[in-house]
Formats: C-alpha cells, sequence, structure tokens
C-alpha cells in the first residue's frame, strides 16, 4: 500500500537545468481525463493553476535511487510506545468503535499510524496531484524521452528497462490520479491543498486514492471521509484490514499476512506486531 524504505536519492549528476522548458508535460494527461468523461472547465483550471507543476525530482525516485530499509527500531523505543499509549487515550473512543465495528485490535490500528505517519506528525508535503500527475505524464513519450536525457547519466536502468517502468508507473498513476479526482470532487476537497508522500500516499493512515474510495470510512459519523482526522483515519485502516482477512482472534501467521497487505515489508509487519504487543500491557 504505502512504500516501507526511504530513498536516498542521488541527484548530484542529475540534469533538471533547462529540463523540457517548452513542453506541455500535462497535456496528454488533461486531455485524457477530458475525454474519460472529468469536467473539462474543471481539468483546465486545475492544470492552469500555478501549483501545478512537473515534479522531476519527485519522478525521478523511482528511477535514480538507492534503497535503505528504514530504522524500524525507532517506533519501538520507549518513548515512541509512550506515545502511542497516550494517543490510545485520546482517541479511546474512535478505537472502541474500531474495534466494535471491524473486529481489529486497536493495538494494531495505533501500530500502523505509529509506524506510517508517527499519529499524524509527518504525513508528506507533496501536492498529490502533482505526484500522480507528473507519473501519468509518462504515458507520452516526449515527456518521457525529456525525463530519460535528465536521467539516464544516473540510473542503473538500460533504456528499454526505463521505458518499460515508466509506462507501468503512469498507468498505474493515471488510474490513482483518476480516483483522487473523483475523492475531491465528491467531498468537496480543493485537489491543490492536498498534500502527501512522494508516492501519492495521504492522511495519517497513508491510503491511496484508489483505496479511499474503496475503504475509507467516516469514524467521526459527520459525512465527510478526510483521512487527515483521526477518526476517519482510525476507521479506515480498520477497513483496510478487515476486507484483507483480519478477524477477532486471528493467528499470528496470519495477522502478518493481513498487515502485510497494508505494507509489503516483512520488517514492518514484525514492527507494527511488536508495538500491538507491547500497547497490550
Amino acid at each position: 500500500m504505502v512504500f516501507g524504505v526511504f530513498l536516498l536519492v542521488l541527484f548530484g549528476g542529475l540534469k533538471p537545468s533547462g529540463f523540457g522548458a517548452s513542453l506541455d508535460y500535462f497535456g496528454y494527461v488533461r486531455q485524457r481525463l477530458m475525454t474519460d468523461g472529468f469536467d473539462t472547465a474543471r481539468v483546465n483550471a486545475l492544470y492552469s493553476d500555478p501549483k501545478m507543476s512537473f515534479e522531476i525530482r519527485g519522478v525521478s525516485m523511482y528511477f535514480v535511487h538507492s534503497e535503505g530499509k528504514l530504522n524500524y527500531d525507532q517506533f519501538l523505543e520507549p518513548p515512541m510506545i509512550l506515545k502511542a499509549r497516550r494517543y490510545m487515550a485520546i482517541h479511546k473512543k474512535a478505537l472502541d468503535t474500531a474495534e466494535r465495528d471491524f473486529g481489529v485490535d486497536r493495538g494494531v490500528i495505533t501500530a500502523i499510524l505509529l509506524v506510517e505517519t508517527k499519529l499524524g506528525a509527518y504525513v508528506g508535503n507533496r501536492l498529490v496531484i502533482n505526484t500522480f500527475s507528473t507519473m501519468a505524464a509518462l504515458s507520452d513519450s516526449t515527456v518521457r524521452d525529456a525525463l530519460w536525457n535528465a536521467v539516464s547519466e544516473n540510473t542503473t536502468l538500460s533504456r528499454d528497462a526505463f521505458e518499460a517502468k515508466a509506462l507501468k508507473k503512469s498507468s498505474w498513476a493515471y488510474d490513482e490520479l483518476k480516483s483522487f479526482l473523483v475523492y475531491t470532487r465528491q467531498y468537496d476537497i480543493d485537489p491543490l491543498s492536498v498534500k502527501g508522500s512522494y508516492a501519492g500516499a495521504l492522511g495519517y493512515c497513508q491510503f491511496l486514492p484508489s483505496n479511499i474510495l474503496k475503504l475509507g470510512r467516516d469514524g467521526s459519523r459527520d459525512g465527510y471521509l478526510d483521512l487527515f482526522d483521526h477518526a476517519d483515519a482510525i476507521a479506515s485502516v480498520a477497513s483496510y484490514l478487515k476486507h484483507h482477512g483480519w478477524r477477532p482472534g486471528l493467528p499470528a501467521q496470519k495477522a502478518a499476512k493481513v498487515i502485510y497487505s497494508y505494507n509489503h515489508s516483512q520488517y514492518y509487519v514484525n514492527t507494527v506486531l511488536k508495538i500491538a504487543e507491547e500497547l497490550k500491557g
């Protein structure tokens, strides 16, 4: 669902200066959205806004990087566990409701929120619409060519491998972009106000837009699904886990498998389970 690693980006030799200055980065994406039935005036207004930008450094993370594992041990330090206990006390009502409605242990929910965003403290600082629009724009061969020229000296990928990865990422990102625009329209949210991770995950629980539409839940019961609201984030984590097979009393091995669906990292899974165990005491 989200990525359990920090990307150490090697931008020293990247060539973004003058990068495609005359390119209409989002022309193809904009036209595709309108063809797919999105309101023409809304699409044109969004892509004409000064906040819209092609994030070369963000998208380059997928092609020019080395990976280092996140220090998951930090989340098991006493100050973090104490912070999690306080969070559980403050949000007891929302956690009670999530346990009742979805059968998911409050410790597991809290552990996931702790590892994902330190309980809402770190949610990402990139505009989600820019992230998905930039990746979706790679379906345009002219944009791909420009990006290749910028990263070619700093990637181990061959041109063919770059092309294959870019096309795969652009297809995925376009679907997420559509989901994001549907979600923001449904809840009257300004798409240019929502920030998230470099991969486009957003909120305290770091959901991708497609998962918001399918599994996001209004935990606060105010008729508004806002993953920057703790009650909604708590309910949405519980909804996600239940959908992927969580049941009360689930054996450890099966519980680990469900958590793995949230983040495909065994280190992540082990850490979440250790935190949840600590929170039982």
